[in-house]
């Protein structure tokens, strides 16, 4: 007699704790015991008696069921034994799931983090999870074409991320790369997407290089009502001029307060090379009124949910939308150019400002990076300009020293 659901629900193993075979039709069972219940099907193939799992109850109702018997038994009639055909289904999809975009997306990622600073790897994986992976990262490389690549890059074009697209188009044109070189795949159609999107329109960013309006950003970052942690990570910003990625990321064992010097290690730079940053003296101030709160922890600047990762990429950033200054008119990174422009233009010399601030080396002849090079002057240099920001943020008007090489 066929089974039902109520008996389904109410079979028990034996009495003795023995399993128990509630039949069905067409060879399907359920096989009940201590620790669950199976739906089983009995079948013979190739004059050998076998038995497929079809799934477990109540995950896989008695329809169900049923309809996974229906599809076995249709292969039986083609010749096809249901159990191997399995097998090579799961074959397949391992080897689909091994050969998906995403799987092969991690493979080059992993191989290369070990060359990128932690910031670019963050970057480029969060692209790639929140733009790519969604929309084909399960699908077989080998079948993804141009037209399906383009439609998942203008979604991101039609939320105003332009840019996002590019770089995005660029991620998956290196995973494409490595999959043909690896044998996966045998077309890139990131390739044939050149000139498809909308072009980037390049713009400075933007920073502040009026000295009067400096001379007010400094006073209002002074009075800054947030965390002592951003507010010190503001007032520093303009006296280092590092990278928004590298200040957040500082940590204490790399700053030498007695000495004057922050060594930033070559994993965290954008170049991958050493990096030295003379403190002044006002920076130092700086750093010694926040050690007695994040000195005994990793980070200069931890986050604010856990010591053990630094402040969030948009602190600084949010920090200066709260003082009034919106995204056009000032941001972290605009501390670089503030005082690119301003040392330039007080005439210090080109080269020791290049090295400050770790820029590359654009000549091929003088591409070698000696991360030491120029270094008393940019002593100098990096305590007069601390001087004259502090000055200017007393209220004294300033004219530019012009100094010379």
């Amino acid at each position: 007699m066929p089974l039902t659901d109520t008996a389904c629900k109410n079979a028990k193993p034996k009495p003795d704790g023995k399993p128990a075979k509630y039949t069905d039709e067409k060879g399907m069972y359920l096989l009940v015991n201590q620790t669950g219940k199976y739906w089983r099907l009995d079948y013979r193939f190739a004059e050998k008696r076998k038995t497929l799992a079809i799934g477990v109850y109540p995950e896989i109702s008695l329809k169900e069921a049923r309809e996974k018997r229906e599809n076995a038994r249709r292969l039986l009639n083609e010749g096809i034994d249901p159990g191997e055909h399995r097998k090579i289904a799961k074959i397949t999809q391992n080897q689909q799931a091994e050969n998906s975009f995403e799987a092969i997306a991690h493979e080059w990622f992993a191989k290369h983090k070990p060359t990128w600073s932690t910031g670019h790897s963050e970057r480029i994986i969060r692209r790639m999870e929140r733009d790519l992976f969604p929309w084909m990262g399960s699908r077989p490389i080998a079948d993804i074409a141009a037209p399906e690549l383009l439609a998942i890059l203008q979604r991101i074009e039609k939320r105003g991320a332009t840019e996002t697209a590019h770089r995005a188009l660029q991620s998956a044109n290196q995973v494409f790369r490595y999959a043909i070189a690896t044998g996966r795949a045998k077309f890139n159609p990131a390739a044939a997407l050149v000139g498809a999107l909308t072009p980037v329109v390049k713009t400075s960013f933007p920073t502040i290089t009026d000295p009067a309006k400096i001379a007010e950003l400094l006073r209002v970052m002074d009075g800054y009502q947030g965390t002592l942690a951003t507010r010190c990570a503001l007032q520093l910003a303009p006296l280092v001029f590092v990278r928004p990625g590298e200040l957040r990321q500082a940590e204490w064992v790399e700053i030498d307060l007695e000495n004057g010097l922050w060594v930033i290690p070559a994993e965290r730079m954008k170049m991958r090379e050493k990096h030295i940053v003379p403190l002044s003296r006002q920076a130092i101030a700086i750093l010694q009124e926040l050690h007695p709160l994040t000195g005994h922890g990793k980070f200069v600047f931890p986050g604010a949910r856990s010591n053990q990762r630094p402040m969030s990429e948009n602190t600084v950033n949010a920090a200066l939308r709260r003082l009034g200054y919106d995204k056009d008119t000032m941001t972290g990174h605009g501390f670089r150019h503030m005082a690119s422009t301003l040392l330039n233009e007080q005439g210090w010399n080109r080269d020791a400002i290049e090295r400050q601030m770790a820029h590359a080396e654009r000549n091929s002849i003088r591409a070698t990076y000696n991360y030491a090079e120029y270094l008393p002057e940019r002593h100098k240099m990096m305590q007069s300009w601390a001087d004259y920001l502090e000055a200017l943020k007393a209220g004294a008007k300033l004219t530019p020293i012009f100094k010379s090489a």
